[in-house]
């Protein structure tokens, strides 16, 4: 699964990165953490890419209550064209949420030794994810989820599942509103390749969410 992650990429380099019209004012985050808002982009009507702030945790369009659990902060790629709470998005609400990497835990003895994982260029990466938009009596509430995938070789010693990392070639094609049979994008939900990413122990600190800043993502070296 994903449960925290980094988004630190200027407004500016996003733009660049993900063919923005206008750079995103934003503060860099090193510990996003579950129903706290993110930065994902997707696609308006007018066909043009725009950055949204959706909070996360996926509140389908049909709950009776804007309450969104841990369970969908992550969709499962290979039942999320079927499972109520996302097949709708899968097929005509998809976003884009960038990365500068995520973090996830290994099971040491009695303890979980936290680890960083980004991307080994140093580009932003485009995470897969779902939206929707949850309205009831003016209320208007927008959230989202990331898809996750089984795990590539460099992240199966740590855990047995990933986010979903879209190749760069592919992001045009996750977005694209026209296409909403899920057959068709099924082939893109595939871990990513290994070399495109790095991975180091960190300290405990990520543990907590009212920790923020880069000094999360500094290397410590484990007991022998």
């Amino acid at each position: 699964m994903c449960g925290r992650f980094i988004q630190c990429t200027s407004g500016e380099r996003l733009a660049e990165r993900f063919q923005l019209s206008t750079a995103p004012r934003l503060t860099p985050r090193y510990n996003v953490a579950p129903s706290q808002p993110v930065g994902a982009i997707r696609v308006i009507p007018a066909g043009q890419r725009e950055f949204a702030a959706l909070r996360w945790g996926l509140i389908p369009a049909w709950s009776p209550e804007p309450r969104t659990s841990y369970s969908t902060i992550n969709a499962r790629a290979e039942t999320v064209a079927d499972k109520p709470t996302y097949r709708q998005a899968f097929r005509r609400r998809r976003c884009l949420i960038p990365a500068d990497g995520f973090y996830e835990w290994r099971r040491v003895g009695t303890r979980k030794q936290p680890y960083c994982i980004a991307p080994a260029d140093g580009q932003a990466l485009a995470f897969a994810g779902l939206w929707e938009r949850w309205e009831r009596d003016g209320q208007i509430l927008e959230s989202c989820t990331i898809l996750v995938t089984t795990t590539n070789a460099l992240i199966a010693p740590i855990h047995d599942r990933m986010p979903v990392i879209l190749d760069p070639q592919d992001e045009a094609r996750w977005l694209d509103p026209t296409l909403t049979d899920p057959a068709d994008l099924k082939p893109l939900l595939i871990p990513c390749p290994p070399e495109r990413l790095r991975i180091w122990p960190v300290g405990t600190a990520v543990n907590a969410t009212r920790h923020n800043g880069p000094e999360l993502m500094a290397a410590v070296t484990l007991p022998s």
